[in-house]
């Protein structure tokens, strides 16, 4: 059964990678030379990334919807948590496009905050945006998605599409498994995370797929202040109360990020 019409998709409906990288990895074996060199390159783009965010901050990630504009309520909620999240003393960290990513590193700069994105290589929605101290572009969605959970001490989820959901869910994941220690998880956006709420309350729970105290482990919230303390208030168990950056060696071409 088709949920639409596929002759009635959107033109934006199954965006290419310019970079066939990803794509050519992910359909079936090549050959072992190929495979090979395929590993070295993902390995230089995880070796890109640990070199350019290193030495962050401790770090808050904000996910959502790369298609709202600045006249949107969730734009403007986007920009206004982060503002308050960067003021405590965190990076504010996103995929670097435009939307509630550019919302958040906007609300970053508003208050003198570090700002940094880590982008993917979309030929749509993915430009980075110019509220940026600092971006990194990767050919590999799952190396960038390692970048935006290892960098990161808390995560703001805002309303977004499929690639949000799986933002989204990869973090309920890690922190219901424990790969990722009880790392604070805030949904913003009450209205729009209801009906999904509803669901996993009446399917999930009910249907014994996951526990109910794995929805207790989730904020969902509109009120700024509310999210900024619970965020601050979790990332500092894991932080020893203290933000602090790495120091870097410049003999070894490092840099720490100044804020712009």
């Amino acid at each position: 059964m088709h949920l639409t019409d596929p002759n009635q998709l959107p033109p934006s409906w199954g965006k290419d990678s310019r970079d066939q990288n990803e794509r050519q990895f992910l359909a079936g074996p090549r050959s072992r030379l190929r495979e090979l060199w395929r590993a070295f390159r993902i390995f230089g783009e995880f070796i890109k990334g640990f070199r350019a965010l290193h030495f962050l901050p401790p770090c808050v990630t904000v996910f959502g919807s790369a298609r709202f504009g600045e006249d949107n309520r969730w734009y403007k909620l986007a920009r206004e948590v982060s503002a308050g999240i960067a003021r405590e003393g965190f990076t504010i960290m996103t995929g670097g496009g435009p939307g509630i990513m550019e919302a958040a590193n906007r609300g970053a700069r508003d208050v003198g905050g570090l700002s940094v994105g880590c982008n993917i290589t979309l030929p749509h929605e993915q430009k980075h945006n110019p509220y940026l101290d600092r971006f990194v572009e990767f050919r590999y969605f799952f190396v960038r998605k390692v970048m935006l959970v290892k960098y990161s001490h808390a995560f703001v989820v805002m309303p977004g599409g499929f690639g949000t959901m799986d933002e989204l869910f990869e973090a309920a994941t890690l922190i219901q498994t424990g790969k990722i220690q009880d790392f604070p998880l805030v949904l913003m956006g009450v209205d729009y995370w209801r009906p999904m709420l509803e669901f996993l309350r009446t399917s999930m729970v009910g249907e014994r797929t996951i526990a109910a105290t794995d929805l207790d482990r989730i904020l969902v919230t509109d009120d700024v202040a509310e999210a900024v303390a619970y965020v601050k208030a979790g990332a500092m168990r894991h932080l020893g109360g203290r933000i602090r950056a790495r120091k870097a060696n410049v003999l070894l071409g490092e840099s720490t990020p100044k804020r712009g």
